[in-house]
């Protein structure tokens, strides 16, 4: 019989996904004491979305430090969560994707003899390298689960080829559409003073792409690629480029190497979620290399130019939502000047991730368990 649920995550994604579920078990009276856990792998990312969604952690690891790497953070969430264990003694540890904090969390789990559900699980490239390192992570996750909380169809037999018990896997649709239509309805009677910065600056009168890229094998040449496209692009009529920059340098460096000064190109800080769902709201497109807009945007009825070779989304590709564009600079160009040219284009009406209660299923589930 499960009494104790324990949630961990770590970065601003997971937040965001893990949070409806987190919600859905509050609001419910099931006799299941539920805690949550962040490890800080990000801090104040994290701690924007924490706040949006009103979730006090129980406990807080605060594990991030300056210049930390994949050994160091790794080490450290296996070392510090086995203490958190130790002291809540859960039936279950829910974790979320396919990060660093999901992967060796699962693995303190797994040591202490607790079980693991992993959220977003069956998600495949197979290509351990694309996306790095979370394939790896994401597969390694899910040899030590024990439920797996699969999104979409796709990710359902990817996990029964690989040996899992179709007993063991729920199709839940993703998390992430649950938050987003959270927030768009909080965002309705909600402003601070970053949005409304945001507001003054943004043109909605102009076609706007909104950018966001940050993945480690774009860093070098291909992001030159990736800025020279968006360096082209702003030369589109009536176009206004939104790119929240990543602090990380081997970002920085080649943004404002080739963007800075250009009139229609609004290169700014990371914001807020909810900043972050108001421009995806109002944009025209989206350019990308990241997972999570890809099963966002749909909801919003944009489109996504996926700057990648691979993803380990292909619902969104099959549907017509999401298109791989890669990073090469012609390509990039050639696929918004195609959208914005064709403004039909721009509207969709099904989203293949789910309609907004994957939330709920996962507490069916945990509740039939009982």
């Amino acid at each position: 019989m499960i009494k104790k649920i324990l949630f961990v995550f770590g970065t601003r994604p997971e937040a965001i996904k893990m949070a409806s579920v987190i919600k859905r078990f509050q609001e419910e009276s099931n006799g299941i004491e539920t805690k949550v856990c962040v490890t800080a792998q990000h801090r104040q990312m994290l701690d924007q979305v924490l706040g949006f969604f009103e979730i006090v952690p129980d406990y807080d690891l605060n594990l991030m430090t300056a210049n930390q790497d994949l050994y160091s953070i790794s080490a450290a969430v296996l070392l510090n969560f086995k203490k958190v264990l130790e002291d809540f003694a859960p039936d279950y540890v829910f974790v979320h994707g396919d990060t660093t904090t999901s992967t060796f969390s699962a693995l303190a789990s797994f040591y202490a003899g607790i079980k693991v559900g992993h959220i977003e699980a069956g998600l495949r490239t197979y290509n351990k390298y694309a996306p790095f390192p979370e394939e790896l992570n994401r597969q390694i996750t899910g040899r030590i689960a024990s439920i797996h909380f699969a999104p979409s169809a796709q990710a359902q037999q990817n996990l029964l080829s690989e040996g899992v018990k179709e007993n063991d896997i729920i199709v839940t649709g993703n998390t992430v559409v649950d938050s987003l239509l959270w927030g768009l309805k909080k965002l309705e009677h909600y402003e601070d003073g970053e949005l409304l910065e945001l507001k003054k600056k943004v043109d909605v009168d102009r076609q706007l792409v909104l950018v966001t890229g940050h993945r480690r094998e774009n860093f070098g040449d291909p992001f030159l690629s990736i800025c020279k496209a968006l360096k082209r692009i702003s030369e589109i009529d009536n176009v206004q480029i939104i790119y929240p920059v990543h602090l990380n340098p081997n970002v920085q460096r080649p943004v404002k190497e080739l963007l800075s000064n250009i009139p229609n190109v609004l290169l700014i800080e990371p914001v807020s979620y909810p900043s972050f769902i108001w421009l995806m709201s109002v944009c025209s497109l989206i350019l990308t290399d990241s997972g999570g807009i890809q099963e966002e945007a749909p909801t919003l009825g944009k489109k996504v130019l996926v700057m990648r070779d691979t993803t380990e989304r292909p619902e969104a590709i099959e549907a017509g939502t999401a298109k791989l564009v890669g990073t090469d600079a012609d390509c990039i160009y050639n696929s918004v000047y195609e959208i914005l040219g064709n403004k039909s284009t721009h509207l969709l009406k099904e989203n293949p991730y789910g309609d907004g209660r994957a939330a709920q299923r996962i507490f069916n589930f945990i509740e039939d368990l009982k």
